[in-house]
């Protein structure tokens, strides 16, 4: 997959990438090139433009995990965007891999997470406590095969590894997390968790955008679950 076939949307405001896991969204200290690099670069290119490009990014998602990232193209569509963000009216549907095993079809799970900045690990407890953030996300079982089930995530809070995080507490982790208790990792580093759809109204000409992610092309456990 070239970038261009990474770009799900895009006009004059914003411009909407599906991640590929392994992408790293903003640099770190492996020095890979980042998304948000690779946006700009994009731009610089296809519109001849000199000079600096800017390109917002208005949300995250980890490295392992594959989906839908927005991308602002003017500082006014960033800070909508991100007002909208904090205000809840962006609303992101994720898919997640799981072991299949005994669990409620559909459940809200509350939890209150700490983050562990050494280990870059987010831990959930049940009961709240001071410094800790709480996190909110509902799930829906969607489909089952013979050792897997697909879960449906909506999230009411955004937080750091928040459904790594909550998944694991219930022992539940998804396929291939290492970090968060699956008991083997995916040969190409990537997790079970896919940022699937994406649902909001266009900053500037208010319309409805509404936007889902193919799963990974390249995976037969997800082609299977997709169909």
């Amino acid at each position: 997959m070239n970038f261009e076939e990474q770009i799900l949307f895009e006009d004059n405001h914003i411009i909407i990438i599906n991640k590929k896991s392994g992408q790293i969204v903003q640099g770190d200290k492996t020095g890979d090139i980042p998304l948000v690099d690779e946006v700009k670069n994009y731009l610089k290119k296809k519109y001849n433009k000199p000079g600096n490009v800017f390109a917002g990014l208005v949300h995250r998602l980890d490295r392992p995990t594959s989906g839908i990232v927005i991308f602002a193209k003017t500082s006014k569509a960033l800070s909508r965007l991100t007002q909208m963000l904090k205000k809840r009216e962006i609303k992101k549907t994720y898919w997640a891999v799981i072991k299949k095993k005994n669990m409620p079809e559909n459940q809200r799970l509350v939890h209150y997470l700490k983050k562990n900045e050494k280990n870059n690990k987010t831990i959930a407890y049940n009961h709240p406590f001071q410094n800790a953030k709480e996190a909110i996300l509902t799930y829906h079982i969607i489909k089952k095969s013979d050792h897997y089930q697909l879960l449906e995530i909506n999230l009411e809070t955004g937080r750091h590894h928040q459904i790594r995080a909550q998944l694991s507490a219930i022992e539940c982790p998804i396929k291939g997390d290492l970090k968060y208790g699956f008991e083997r990792s995916n040969a190409d580093g990537s997790i079970y968790l896919l940022a699937r759809k994406i649902e909001f109204i266009h900053p500037v000409k208010k319309i409805k955008i509404f936007l889902e992610a193919p799963v990974p092309q390249n995976d037969n456990l997800w082609k299977s679950f997709q169909k």
